[in-house]
Parts: structure tokens; C-alpha cells; sequence
């Protein structure tokens, strides 16, 4: 079998998700390509795990250029002549399924929805889009079942599968008490401070700023009390102004992005994800694998990514300051509490998240698309009938 995955983003999430994918089909012996543009990390990580690297220039919004990026995706497609096509959120998703067609046999993986992400109308626009081009892929691939549930709530007619996400438990190992101690002394942390990591993309996506605006609320009731922000991204300068304008002293550190978070998840107590939308975070499954506790936005992906039991004090509505930080106060103040809930964490990990479980999920979907198992597999899929116009609510 010869797979092409496609994507624009080349760094974050969608780029680990990729990788994983990579590694695991070439261990199991497949043709697997990767084309994407170059400049971030997917190329180089792809290429390490194996895969035929191919340079599609693509910026990561769609725009002018689109039509154009299409093109020369298609000349890329016809090239590699892959068995199975997977396109990786938005921007792949379009130039790919506008390149192909549905001529050859291509699944679609959104990474959370495009119209969820904007307002007005670009989101009446990319909604529409969805709308139509379901029909050009053999089937819709969601990280989550809210993921899918928001796709069928907005109007998308597909043949939906649900495969969430996973991490490598093996390269992601629990983190004891001396690997959290050795892990604070390499980077230079506080041996006994509580601390409290958000480690992601600096975008609006992932909410740091609301993280801040909670952070004094934290701060005065744990005096004591870090905050480490890692990553990089657009937001950078604007968080770090927010980290200025923080009362001293705020205790908040801003580390770069890093080639490997092993040392920063271990040294957390609690890691922090105040995203605003998402289709499973790949960052939360991280830290839950190295045995550590986790409080999460509300938002697809979170509730069904925690363990059993651990919802009440693992979620928090998404950009409500006050709220994230009592249960940041709770969850700091109570260390063994973090303990026994991040060695729980680790083995729900273990039992629904590797990330072998995920490579072997996703080539059976794409032998049941080989094997023309979906209506209207054998060609371009039939136009569904118009969809309801079901009110999308972000």
C-alpha cells in the first residue's frame, strides 16, 4: 500500500499526529509519503520516521494563492500515485479534495473544524465549504465523537469514523518523584514549588491569555505558586506583554518552544490547557501518559480524552477566568491528590490512547475504503441531498 499524507500546518499537534502515523506504517512495511511545505518540523520528523518527503509550498490560510497550491498539489498526487489519500486539517483538506476530486480513494481528518475557529463570514464560508466537498472524501476521520457530533449538528452528510488520538506511551513513560526533582534541576525550576505547565502553540487557539487573566487569582491564594507557558507562536509578544503587565511577582515563565516536553511534563504537578476550541489536543494525552494530572477547556476532544471520574475536576468552561482558577488552586494545593490522579491517568493511557492502537485503527480504515466497503466508493461518491440548514453555533 502507498500512502500520501497531506498537511498544512507543519508543527504542532497536527504534525506529531502525522508522524506517529508515519512511524507506524512503516514499521508495518507500507509505501508512506509525506507532502507538506517545508520550514517547520513535519518534514524533517517525517523523514526521520521514513517517509518520501515532498515539498508543496503552502501558506496556512486559505486566500488568493489557493487555486494555485491546489495545482501543484495535483501534480504532486499524480506523481506519487498513492493508494490511499489523508488529508490533514483545513488547508490540506481543501487544496487536496479540490486537486482530486474524490478520483482516488481520500480520507479527511479536520483537526477540529475550520468554521468553529473563525467568526462571520469566513465561518458561513467555510461552513458552506464542508458542506459541499464531504461528497470528495471516501471517509471523514474525527479525533472525537463531539468532533463528529458538531460536524453532523452544522450539516455535513459523510461516512464518518471516529478514531481518537494518541501518544506513544512508551517514549512518554511515567515520570516518579526523582524524574520530576531531576527534571526541575535541569531547568533550572524550584524543587518544592507548586507548578503548574501549559505547554502548546502561542495562539488564540490554545487560551494562554486566559490562563494569565486567571493566574493573580492563583498567585494570591498559592503565593508559592510557578506558571511555565512553553511554546512559540503568533501570540508570543502579546503574551509576554500580558506576563508584564502581571502584579509582581507573577512567578510565570515563558520558555521557548522545545524539540522534546518529556522534562517540562515531568516537572509539572498539573498541566493546563485553557483551549478555546480543539479536536483532541495532543499536549493533555502527554502529560496524562507521563503520569500527570491535567485541567482542560470544555471543549471536543477534552471530556472524552480524561479518565473516568476525573471530569468534575479536569474541565473547566471555556474562557472563564475565574472558574480555571479555583480549580488550578484546588488541584495545586492538594499534591497527593495530583499524584494518585496522574497515575490514573497514565493507565487509562495506556488502555485507550496508544498510540499503536491509533496506526492500527487507521489502516483498517483505509483497507475498508480499499476494499469499496462505503456507498459509492467505487468512484466519486454521489452528491448527498442538501443538508439541513442547521443553525451553527460556535
Amino acid at each position: 500500500m502507498t500512502i500520501l499524507h497531506i498537511s498544512q500546518p507543519t508543527d504542532g499537534g497536527v504534525a506529531r499526529v502525522v508522524v506517529d502515523l508515519v512511524r507506524g506504517q512503516r514499521e508495518a512495511g507500507y509505501r508512506v509519503l509525506v507532502a507538506c511545505p517545508q520550514g517547520g518540523r513535519l518534514a524533517a520528523e517525517a523523514n526521520a520516521a521514513g517517509a518520501l518527503v515532498l515539498d508543496w509550498p503552502a501558506r496556512r490560510s486559505p486566500g488568493p494563492a489557493t487555486l494555485a497550491e491546489a495545482w501543484r498539489l495535483r501534480r504532486i498526487i499524480l506523481g506519487a500515485a498513492p493508494d490511499v489519500l489523508h488529508l490533514h486539517s483545513a488547508k490540506a483538506g481543501l487544496a487536496g479534495r479540490l486537486a482530486v476530486r474524490g478520483s482516488l480513494p481520500t480520507v479527511f481528518q479536520p483537526h477540529a473544524w475550520s468554521f468553529a475557529a473563525v467568526d462571520g463570514p469566513l465561518a458561513a464560508a467555510s461552513l458552506r465549504w464542508e458542506r459541499y466537498a464531504t461528497r470528495w472524501a471516501r471517509a471523514v476521520l474525527c479525533v472525537s465523537e463531539q468532533e463528529r457530533l458538531d460536524g453532523e449538528a452544522a450539516g455535513l452528510l459523510a461516512h464518518w469514523r471516529v478514531i481518537p488520538n494518541g501518544v506513544d506511551v512508551r517514549h512518554h513513560a511515567f515520570a516518579d518523584s526523582s524524574a520530576r526533582r531531576a527534571a526541575r534541576m535541569s531547568l533550572g525550576l524550584d524543587l518544592d514549588a507548586p507548578l503548574a505547565v501549559c505547554l502548546g502553540r502561542l495562539c488564540r487557539q490554545k487560551g494562554q491569555d486566559v490562563l494569565l487573566s486567571a493566574w493573580p487569582g492563583v498567585a494570591e491564594r498559592l503565593p508559592g505558586a510557578r506558571l511555565a507557558l512553553v511554546g512559540s507562536g503568533p501570540d508570543a509578544t502579546a503574551l509576554a506583554g500580558l506576563v508584564r503587565e502581571l502584579p509582581e511577582p507573577s512567578r510565570v515563565r515563558l520558555a521557548s518552544d522545545v524539540t522534546d516536553p518529556r522534562p517540562w511534563l515531568a516537572a509539572a504537578d498539573l498541566v493546563v490547557l485553557p483551549s478555546r476550541w480543539e479536536g483532541m489536543a495532543l499536549a493533555p494525552l502527554e502529560a496524562m501518559a507521563t503520569g500527570r494530572p491535567v485541567l482542560l477547556s470544555d471543549v471536543p476532544g477534552a471530556r472524552e480524552c480524561l479518565p473516568p471520574g476525573q471530569q468534575a475536576g479536569g474541565l473547566v468552561p471555556p474562557e472563564n477566568p475565574a472558574e480555571l482558577a479555583r480549580l488550578m488552586i484546588e488541584s495545586l494545593s492538594d499534591p497527593i491528590e495530583c499524584e494518585r490522579r496522574g497515575a490514573a491517568a497514565r493507565e487509562h493511557m495506556i488502555g485507550c490512547h496508544d498510540v499503536r492502537t491509533v496506526v492500527g485503527r487507521v489502516e483498517m480504515l483505509y483497507r475498508t475504503i480499499l476494499r469499496s466497503e462505503f456507498p459509492g466508493s467505487a468512484g466519486i461518491l454521489p452528491s448527498p441531498r442538501r443538508p439541513a440548514r442547521v443553525p451553527w453555533r460556535s
